[in-house]
């Protein structure tokens, strides 16, 4: 079950009625209701894994407390704990990587070993980081660990949020769930509208790119350099839409509920380096990553100065590589762009922030150039999270700079279709993104507008480019399968 789906609407809305106005006057029932629906959520999006989900959020559970109460053996909790959490993940979503990967290493010998069916529970990667850093902040004397079952089950199967994130730390989610919440209006109307915007970027954005993406990506050899360029451009758009409209939606429902879920993008195509975009792009993985791994690691190879800072930044986005799924594209993909912070790690430009660009004006020649030399590097390496090996990432790529890269792509771009509806759609986006860059979310200020009519029509209008233009209403998100 999906956010844009029929199925989640009538969902949402019984739990809604359920959640509002029969069991609002108590947290302790609205907790109650709260897992009862996000276990429904789950176990209708995939009733296999429900079981472990229960199992694994009870064993941590036990666990936070033991290691709080028995500090002599909380070593022993947490070492536990770490080896259910990372052991799970590997198993699931990297056994069979690291087989092949063997088999492939001594295929000229008689070892073959076999890999297995395995079926990979659904948000493993989410919740799994949920339970961790709950395990580890206890640990580090961050938080005190819950004692109220039914709130940190609440934390780690919170449903809007399971399935593809954002990954609230529980010192900020749990409090949420232990105090009282009042339906507040206008947290309410935020939401709603942050919700739409989540479909128009999934559904008017992210879809329309997926149609032209998804007819030329895996036959590259049969178009031209600047076809393929074009094309590059549309995923990486694609994939930012897609993602970051499930975020808006997840943050909208969450808004609906009382909750206040952490930000996950914050226009990020808009930064003038890596290491900005790396700060608003997933910006939930991007700072547990760098709290819960890089941290520690730049730390334990301080004494090896800027080379030891450099290894500590590219094991980090291995991993964030290695979190997407288990292929050597997105090994690649990772050690890409840890490398790319090397100049910046070498000219002490790290830490440095840009100037913040002014409301709704030009950017100086220097700043765009920045921009837009950040968004080709980015859209390039995002050829290998799309591709399905590191030979057909390469042959994509090296096509793009052939001599037809100079030409104009030919009409309907040799598969017949209509190029110009997307390309328009895709020039209002940006658009609308730089003028409400400062806002929460692109359209975050037209609440603000006194003018009923002229809020009204906005409305009326992004509802009806919805329905214009979405090219089918239930359709899955890219980032559900990592």
């Amino acid at each position: 079950m999906i956010f844009n789906s029929l199925d989640f609407l009538f969902f949402f809305i019984s739990f809604f009625f359920l959640y509002w106005f029969i069991f609002k006057k108590s947290v302790k029932y609205q907790n109650i209701i709260l897992l009862l629906g996000s276990y429904v959520f789950y176990a209708l999006a995939d009733w296999r894994f429900l079981s472990f989900l229960i199992s694994v959020s009870a064993l941590n559970y036990f666990l936070g407390i033991y290691i709080e109460k028995k500090p002599k053996y909380k070593r022993l909790a947490v070492y536990i704990a770490l080896i259910q959490g990372i052991g799970t993940l590997v198993f699931f979503k990297y056994f069979n990587f690291f087989i092949d990967s063997f088999n492939n290493l001594f295929h000229s010998s008689n070892i073959n070993l076999h890999t297995l069916k395995i079926i990979i529970p659904l948000g493993i990667s989410y919740f799994t980081f949920k339970i961790i850093s709950y395990i580890v902040d206890i640990d580090n004397g961050k938080i005190k660990a819950t004692k109220n079952i039914i709130v940190f089950l609440n934390y780690v199967s919170f449903f809007p949020t399971i399935v593809s994130g954002p990954i609230d730390k529980a010192r900020d989610f749990i409090p949420q769930l232990e105090k009282k919440r009042e339906f507040n209006y206008n947290q309410a109307t935020n939401g709603i509208l942050q919700i739409f915007w989540g479909i128009f970027k999934k559904l008017v954005i992210a879809d329309n790119c997926a149609v032209i993406v998804n007819s030329i990506f895996d036959n590259p050899s049969h178009f031209g350099g600047s076809t393929l360029l074009l094309v590059a451009i549309l995923y990486a758009f694609q994939l930012y839409a897609d993602f970051s409209g499930y975020s808006d939606m997840a943050i909208g429902i969450g808004r609906l509920l009382g909750f206040n879920i952490t930000k996950n993008f914050d226009f990020p195509f808009f930064s003038q380096n890596i290491a900005e975009f790396w700060r608003k792009w997933h910006i939930s993985l991007t700072s547990w990553l760098t709290e819960y791994v890089f941290t520690p690691l730049s730390i334990a190879f301080r004494d090896y100065n800027k080379a030891g800072l450099i290894l500590a930044i590219i094991i980090n986005f291995v991993i964030i590589g290695l979190w997407h799924g288990a292929n050597l594209t997105f090994v690649v993909f990772g050690f890409i762009h840890g490398c790319l912070f090397i100049p910046m790690i070498l000219n002490g430009t790290l830490n440095k922030k840009n100037k913040k660009i002014k409301k709704g004006l030009i950017p100086t020649g220097i700043r765009l150039l920045r921009m837009i030399t950040t968004f080709i590097i980015v859209t390039f390496t995002m050829v290998l999270i799309r591709a399905e090996s590191l030979e057909s990432a390469f042959n994509f790529i090296s096509n793009i700079f052939s001599i037809s890269i100079f030409s104009i792509p030919p009409k309907g771009l040799g598969i017949n279709t209509n190029i110009t509806v997307p390309l328009l759609l895709l020039i209002l986006f940006v658009i609308v993104e730089w003028f409400g860059k400062d806002g929460e979310y692109a359209i975050a200020k037209i609440k603000l507008i006194k003018k009923r009519y002229v809020r009204w029509s906005l409305y009326s209008f992004l509802i009806f480019m919805i329905i214009m233009y979405m090219k089918t209403f239930e359709t899955p998100f890219i980032y559900v399968q990592f």
